[in-house]
């Protein structure tokens, strides 16, 4: 994430001493927010464990009953 902020910096021409915020140079490019990329990348993570057979210790993790 510091070099992606980095990029967009750069391509904005700020620099980190022109003390922009974060999210006011993602507004500006129209980037989602840091949230929106987060869920994003666990939503992708269940898909790949849902993909997976029944029987691999990831699968039955998530059917283990706590008595």
């Amino acid at each position: 994430m510091i070099t992606e902020m980095r990029m967009i910096r750069w391509m904005c021409g700020y620099i980190r001493l022109d003390r922009i915020r974060k999210e006011m140079i993602r507004e500006k490019v129209g980037f989602a927010p840091i949230e929106d990329k987060m869920r994003e990348t666990r939503l992708k993570w269940f898909g790949h464990v849902k993909s997976r057979s029944e029987n691999r210790p990831v699968r039955r993790c998530k059917t283990i009953s706590l008595s």
